[in-house]
């Protein structure tokens, strides 16, 4: 079977679909779907099958499509100049779900660190739009960064840190006058935060159990709005704690615990496992770690280059 049979049942296996999967490898919908036929002759097997307006795959494509992925990369490995991976020599653009929170508090460091170490490699940043796995499986994203949950059993995941909720309000807002309890915190109006325009959540759940109530008078959909609106108004918003201090301050905001009983947050990252042992992959996400955890160390990682990679 020639490789570049192979590259169009990689595809194919990705898109699910004829016409994009034909878009992907610059050819028409009648060239992918007479590729198609001629792999299903060679597999033995119907690879994609009609269920009602889309393809789905079959158990067989299923077991190839990791298969594939990773015996194309051991291809290119091979016909790739060079014995090791070198960042500096890598040409790619790497996608990464994440809420504007996390990309305001990163996405600088990690700039800094990528080109640094790989002039050649730009970042794009996508909002929170195909959260779960769809995204990583059709490979629309590579990484997907924050709160986990709801994934594909394939998918791959990293824990990176632990992290809480803290409440923010304007300097001079007159929570501030006395001890912030969780009465006195119910009893002031919020800004809701939510892309979907819910209005409650995990504090509204644990005030409910302190027989408490608040009102959120304003849903917004993202942080960095909710805390420009605080700063101009005596709503409360929420941030990470020991997030964005600077930001938080320029924006003449003060940040304060919350008077209730939270869990904590587990921000992780999650891929697709086609792309777990690519070396481009792999390096990417100890860049994308490494900002997460240690953002103050960025220039001087940077500088020290890239050392073992796992």
């Amino acid at each position: 079977m020639d490789l570049n049979l192979l590259r169009a049942l990689d595809v194919l296996l990705q898109e699910n679909s004829v016409t994009r999967a034909a878009e992907r490898l610059g050819t028409s919908p009648a060239a992918a779907s007479r590729t198609l036929a001629r792999l299903r002759r060679t597999v033995g097997d119907p690879l994609l099958v009609r269920a009602g307006q889309r393809l789905v795959p079959t158990p067989r494509a299923l077991e190839l499509r990791e298969e594939v992925g990773v015996l194309l990369r051991r291809c290119d490995d091979v016909l790739r100049p060079g014995a090791g991976f070198d960042a500096v020599h890598l040409r790619r653009s790497f996608t990464v779900q994440a809420a504007d929170l996390l990309l305001v508090g990163l996405a600088g460091t990690l700039t800094e660190r990528i080109h640094a170490e790989a002039p050649h490699v730009d970042v794009v940043f996508l909002p929170e739009a195909v959260e779960g796995g769809p995204a990583l499986r059709q490979g629309w994203v590579d990484v997907e960064l924050g709160v986990l949950g709801h994934l594909d059993p394939e998918i791959r995941t990293r824990q990176l840190t632990r992290t809480t909720m803290v409440g923010v309000a304007r300097r001079g807002h007159p929570l501030f006058d006395g001890r912030i309890d969780a009465r006195r915190f119910a009893a002031t109006d919020h800004i809701g935060i939510s892309r979907l325009g819910k209005r409650l959540g995990p504090i509204d759940s644990a005030l409910a159990e302190r027989g408490l109530r608040r009102r959120i008078a304003v849903v917004v959909p993202s942080h960095t709005s909710a805390m420009l609106l605080a700063r101009n108004t005596d709503l409360i918003a929420l941030c990470l704690a020991d997030w964005l201090p600077e930001t938080v301050s320029a924006l003449g905001l003060r940040a304060f615990p919350l008077p209730l009983d939270l869990p904590p947050l587990d921000l992780g990252m999650a891929w697709h496992p086609r792309t777990a042992d690519d070396p481009g992959h792999r390096w990417f996400r100890d860049c994308l770690a490494a900002a997460v955890l240690d953002p103050s160390d960025a220039a001087g990682d940077a500088a020290r280059g890239s050392t073992a990679r796992r």
